[in-house]
């Protein structure tokens, strides 16, 4: 595979960003496109429901410093939205009006927050929280509202209740599972979140479901609930999950996954030539896991976008990485590796629940699935050893053997 002379990157948030210095980074001279809809410089997501939102920041954390682009050679196109490709032609349009030839093209679209199809449920007024712009929105209604109600308790939808106390406002969170992130991390763990939030006065809804956004023109009034109740007030945020946008992707041709994502191999590429996806549009076919896995955190947003500019140069690896978040609410901190299913996955906890200070593993075969520390940093680097090493353990070594050692 000979050297190609322009690749174009559509889609300028961590992912897009990181191919794009990972290639400068291997030397590669050519030319270099990256665009993104947002009028902002790449920046990465996670302080935005946190540190931005909180009320810590102004900023979020910048993926690079504003002069890197220019004196890396990187052409950057901020505000400006890829409307068509054309894959036969090597051919990326814009709604600028610009056409774009590449060589190599990497698609880092990203996800948008999904919508409650309920009625009322493209009210005026309505929150999201997904950009910069949405962040330093909510913030602002959340430090002048009395009563905010967040549908959805997943981890943005938790990270938002913990800044709304902060503001001093009234927070519901309603949501269908018994308890918070109960898909993610099980109903034990996800008790200790729901605790977490009790304590720090959220009042939650769990098990039941939103019929209506209730409002009119003039903006959004509240909700109400399968039973009949309204809930009224100030602010209503909608958390329940994102979106991947794949809509460039799927009028282009390319093949879609079950899950929704674009459909790219160990490497990453897609079903067209030199076509390439990542971070949370891509559906990736994970060698660990023997399947498709599509990840929507940060760390795989920028780890295969740092992956990718290997393969856009000629190389075949594949992408290997286990799946990798954190998040922070009130006193609590944690970090999760790997990838566990709740429902069927042995549950081992290793320290104390109530205290909030533990680390969970998931069992399955014997093996550790996935681990999550919570107030507890020593041993992250065994933690990521046991996930990836696919070590046999038992849950009486996991909860009081030397983790390492284990490794």
């Amino acid at each position: 595979m000979s050297e190609p002379r322009k690749i174009v990157i559509v889609g300028a948030g961590l992912g897009g960003a990181s191919a794009a210095a990972a290639v400068r980074e291997r030397g590669y001279t050519g030319e270099i496109l990256l665009m993104g809809s947002d009028p902002h410089r790449p920046y990465e997501l996670p302080p935005l429901s946190k540190g931005v939102l909180l009320g810590n920041a102004d900023e979020p954390d910048w993926v690079h410093e504003e002069k890197f682009y220019a004196e890396k050679d990187i052409r950057f196109s901020a505000g400006v939205t890829a409307t068509r490709l054309e894959l036969g032609a090597r051919l990326v349009l814009d709604d600028a009006g610009g056409e774009h030839r590449y060589d190599r093209l990497v698609l880092a679209t990203g996800s948008r927050p999904r919508p409650l199809p309920v009625p009322g449920g493209d009210l005026p007024g309505l929150s999201t929280l997904r950009t910069l712009d949405d962040a330093l929105e909510l913030r602002s209604a959340f430090a002048a509202a009395e009563r905010v109600v967040i549908v959805g308790a997943g981890w943005i939808g938790s990270e938002a209740a913990a800044a709304a106390r902060k503001h001093n406002a009234e927070v519901t969170v309603v949501d269908p599972a018994p308890v918070p992130l109960a898909n993610v991390v099980g109903e034990t763990v996800g008790g200790v979140f729901r605790d977490l939030h009790v304590s720090n006065g959220v009042h939650y809804r769990l098990g039941e479901q939103v019929a209506e956004i209730t409002g009119g023109p003039d903006g959004v009034r509240g909700v109400r609930l399968s039973g009949g109740e309204e809930l009224t007030a100030d602010v209503v945020l909608i958390a329940v999950g994102a979106a991947p946008r794949v809509e460039l992707a799927h009028a282009a041709g390319l093949e879609l996954a079950d899950d929704g994502g674009v459909a790219v191999d160990a490497g990453l590429r897609t079903s067209a030539p030199d076509v390439y996806a990542v971070g949370d549009i891509a559906a990736h076919f994970h060698p660990r896991y023997g399947r498709r896995v599509r990840v929507e955190h940060w760390a795989n947003a920028k780890d295969q976008g740092t992956h990718v500019a290997r393969n856009l140069l000629g190389e075949n690896e594949p992408f290997l990485a286990s799946p990798y978040f954190f998040t922070d609410q009130y006193d609590l901190g944690c970090e999760y590796r790997g990838l566990a299913d709740p429902a069927s996955d042995e549950l081992v906890v290793r320290g104390d629940l109530p205290s909030r200070e533990f680390t969970a593993f998931w069992l399955r075969e014997g093996e550790v699935a996935a681990a999550m520390n919570v107030n507890m940093w020593d041993d992250g680097d065994a933690l990521g050893a046991l996930v990836d090493g696919h070590t046999k353990v038992t849950a009486e070594q996991l909860k009081t053997a030397d983790l390492a050692s284990l490794t």
